[in-house]
């Protein structure tokens, strides 16, 4: 650790490190230029890199050079359950293959402090118009997780370093942006800005308050967690100027998913940006959050906000310690990270968005960029008078209608964490309710805040029972239908669906619409503000122009359309400003971090329940996957397309008794009732790995009808036999045949949520290599973190441009180095040969190392023991 630069900070007892002084040491008058996000990664070198490190380090930073890695050191780690369960069922695997092999499994620790909020496991089985919808739920959600809890619950005290925060408590971005995060950081004595990564595409959520905060595997975050850096290249760091005022009655979900729309045009991809200007100033830090949420679906790493009054004002908004608070202030002012400091920073882009020309808007169907103008239902055949007319006489007639709304969910951290969203939802419920409207029959509404603070100012405004009449009681204080945890429809209503095949649709304020997701039933999604999800509630159809139709008629007979019932800005900011308190804020977060201390677990070794379907010893040290690599004869298991999803390769939707995995806890004895998703069964390999490829959704180009057409569903083609089979029997009988396999797609691989499974999947079928035109990054690095190399087409070419079928198999030679060229020998059925080249995706030596050694807990175990040795 380098102390040249560590000096007093004026006016406290603490010290900081000066990286102003480093960086002029190197080049005088550079630090200004310096755009926020440089700024804090210098810090972190001065703070933590060797002398000889850290000068070459600062001139990458200096000169915007991108040809060499640097170390990065968050200061946290934060999980939701499903990711973080997994890592730490991986550390347990880990302790068992350290002790087997005479190491000491106690030492094996985070290093960083690592938070694990339980939010990922409740569906929303009784909707928001139950009685008790709540406690049912979470009835359910214990009952289901017990063995999950079990581990979670043996983790708190078997591990040092961990805290956790149990279920029913809240969203795990919306907690660490309104507790967690202290923005700036004092251990040790030393003051420093906050940093983490977590294990959810979703956590630059925590950007809005100047925090660098990215979306990790859990791959990657169990190398942060071990004390590793993260390595990384300079990013390209996108200026974004947000110029103009919204328009009166735009929400801030209007505003992200317009853009969303633009920063995908503008080919965000891998950045990040940093949002300033007057637009900027005039956010709030709910505005700001919901559009830092929606990181991953324009494609950037992070979306940072500078430091400012803003952040001031929500940090006493929230209960933070005036003492934090101070600090926050007085040391982003020193540094030169309060926003005032970077009017002279320079990027190497700038991109400029105007609030003011905002419009309403929907997203959809099917993706998230896709942005909808609701002004544009008609033309673009969404809304369909002939159609509503058609749904109006199916209602009279007591049927359900084509585009009926079956899901409408206030969801997600992405609007809850925004109380501005919820309140505007919840004014315009109180005025539907006054004249007389209604939620549709057939309609599952629910509202499941990030936070328990939504209902106490909620509660005190009023305004709760107002959307607990619509039938927007809160079910859930948890991640549910915007992760596919909607839990199951109203029989009847699900079999005329299926009867009638109706086109049905959900309308969520999540941020994932992708096709399956949601809900099975389902076809297509739409992303929507919390009072517009209200609105189609009461609509009941997405066939509905929700800007001129009529919801209904008031007692009078009036007809009564959106513009009605929706609330002022005036009447939204008028009850924020009386109701929502910091001393909601304390009263929810103080007993939630004092929890009592679990009993000390008794071994550092878990006692692995052998009939567990959720919790089970990890396979990563043993067999097929200990053995080595040949990357010869590779058969390919799918030829994909583009933009393919994680939710592709590894679904965490409800199982259905009928897929792979709802056959196989059937014989494992587990009712259908509690199948749960398969987002909760990812702690036992032999449930998880069924989900590979399971997706219904899927393209497998390899699998067609007698017309040359893709036939959709979870199907592969066993070769050489040529036999189309379901997926998981061609995966398990290419593992009885000790086949290695390879999958060849498209652009935009692996898109989506960061999804451990979707790398553990395919590498425990077998799969060495993964070819397509490029990969998202977060799967890229969960892949290397499982062994499997991804290789990359060179410009321009394709799976087309070699006519690939999947009749061929595929041999990768060449010495394997980052960015190195290797050659892809592609074996035709008749004998030909073809040679390609292909670009090695292992972009760090690093990743090369990892990669080598099998992964990275083969990694880590290798030199843990080494280490043990030595000592």
């Amino acid at each position: 650790m380098n102390t040249k630069y560590r000096k007093p900070l004026p006016g406290t007892d603490l010290d900081y490190y000066d990286t102003r002084q480093a960086v002029e040491d190197i080049q005088p008058g550079a630090y200004d230029t310096l755009p926020y996000t440089s700024r804090i990664l210098a810090e972190q070198l001065v703070r933590r890199c060797d002398p000889e490190i850290l000068t070459e380090s600062l001139k990458q930073l200096i000169e915007r050079r991108r040809d060499r890695d640097f170390p990065w050191y968050p200061a946290r780690v934060v999980c939701h359950d499903i990711l973080g369960q997994t890592a730490l069922v991986d550390l347990a695997g880990l302790r068992d293959a350290i002790a087997e092999k005479g190491g000491d499994p106690s030492k094996v620790n985070p290093v960083v402090p690592t938070q694990l909020i339980v939010d990922h496991s409740l569906a929303v089985e009784h909707a928001g118009f139950e009685k008790d919808a709540f406690e049912k739920n979470r009835e359910i959600e214990e009952r289901r997780n017990e063995d999950r809890f079990h581990f979670i619950n043996w983790t708190k005290t078997a591990f040092k370093n961990v805290d956790v925060i149990p279920a029913g408590n809240g969203i795990m971005h919306q907690i660490n942006l309104e507790k967690m995060s202290p923005v700036i950081q004092a251990r040790d004595g030393v003051a420093f800005p906050d940093t983490c990564v977590g294990t959810d595409s979703h956590t630059p959520h925590v950007d809005a308050l100047g925090v660098i905060a990215i979306g990790v595997g859990g791959l990657e975050a169990e190398t942060v967690m071990l004390g590793h850096p993260s390595m990384m290249r300079l990013p390209d760091i996108v200026g974004v100027e947000l110029v103009g005022k919204r328009q009166p009655g735009i929400t801030a979900t209007d505003i992200v998913l317009a853009l969303t729309e633009f920063l995908r045009q503008e080919r965000v991809v891998g950045a990040y940006l940093e949002f300033f200007g007057e637009g900027a100033s005039s956010l709030t830090i709910g505005d700001r959050a919901t559009i830092s949420n929606m990181t991953p679906e324009y494609g950037a790493t992070a979306a940072m906000f500078y430091i400012d009054e803003q952040t001031i004002d929500y940090l006493k908004l929230t209960g933070r310690e005036p003492e934090q608070v101070a600090l926050v202030e007085h040391y982003a002012r020193t540094t030169g990270l309060w926003a005032d400091a970077l009017n002279t920073a320079r990027y190497e882009r700038v991109l400029r968005f105007d609030l003011s020309s905002v419009e309403r808007n929907l997203a959809g169907p099917s993706n998230p960029h896709r942005r909808l103008p609701t002004k544009a239902l008609h033309e673009r055949g969404i809304a369909d008078e002939a159609k509503l007319a058609e749904a109006r006489q199916a209602e009279a007639e007591g049927r359900l209608p084509d585009g009926a709304v079956i899901i409408a969910a206030i969801t997600s951290c992405t609007n809850t964490s925004n109380p501005r969203n919820v309140v505007a939802a919840g004014l315009l419920a109180k005025k539907a309710n006054e004249l007389g409207l209604a939620r549709k029959s057939w309609v599952k509404s629910s509202f499941a805040p990030g936070s328990k603070v939504a209902r106490l100012y909620l509660e005190e405004a009023g305004l709760l029972p107002e959307l607990e009449k619509l039938g927007f009681g809160i079910v859930a204080y948890a991640c549910t239908t915007c992760n596919g945890m909607s839990g199951a429809l109203d029989p009847d209503i699900q079999q005329e669906i299926i009867d009638r095949d109706l086109y049905s649709v959900a309308v969520l304020s999540g941020n994932r619409n992708f096709d399956g997701r949601i809900h099975p039933y389902a076809k297509q999604a739409f992303l929507a503000s919390p009072p517009l999800v209200v609105a189609y509630a009461i609509a009941g159809t997405i066939r509905f122009d929700i800007e001129k139709d009529v919801l209904g008629t008031d007692a009078n007979g009036h007809p009564v359309t959106l513009k009605d019932i929706w609330p002022s800005d005036e009447e939204i900011d008028a009850i924020v400003n009386q109701y929502v308190k910091p001393e909601q804020f304390k009263q929810v977060y103080i007993p939630m971090f004092n929890l009592d201390k679990a009993e000390q677990a008794p071994s550092p070794l878990y006692d692995w329940r052998p009939m567990s379907t959720y919790i089970r010893r990890p396979p990563y040290w043993e067999g097929a996957l200990a053995a080595e690599r040949t990357l010869t004869g590779m058969r390919p298991l799918a030829v994909l397309g583009d933009n393919i999803t994680t939710d592709h390769l590894s679904p965490s939707n409800a199982i259905l008794p009928d897929s792979a995995a709802g056959e196989y806890l059937a014989k494992m004895g587990l009712p259908e009732e509690d199948f749960n998703s398969y987002a909760t069964h990812r702690g036992d390999h032999l449930t998880a790995q069924r989900a590979t490829l399971a997706n219904p959704k899927l393209l497998n180009e390899m699998v067609r009808d007698d017309s040359g057409e893709v036939v959709q569903g979870s199907l592969a083609r066993l070769e050489p036999e040529g036999k189309v089979m379901r997926m998981w029997e061609v995966i398990e009988t290419y593992m009885d045949r000790k086949q290695n396999l390879i999958i060849v797609a498209g652009a935009d691989y692996g898109q989506g949520s960061s999804r451990d499974w979707a790398a553990k999947g395919v590498r425990l079928a077998g799969v060495e290599a993964i070819v397509a035109e490029g990969f998202e990054r977060i799967h890229r690095t969960n892949l290397v973190g499982m062994g499997v190399l991804p290789l990359q087409f060179r410009e321009g070419e394709t799976r087309h441009t070699y006519a690939i079928d999947g009749t061929e198999t595929f041999d990768v030679r060449g010495d394997i180095a980052p960015g190195a060229e290797l050659t892809l020998v592609i074996h035709r059925r008749n004998g030909d040969t073809v040679e390609v080249p292909v670009i090695c995706r292992l972009d760090t030596a690093a990743e090369v190392e990892t990669y080598n050694a099998g992964g990275v807990l083969q990694r880590f175990a290798k030199e843990f023991l080494e280490a043990e040795g030595a000592a």
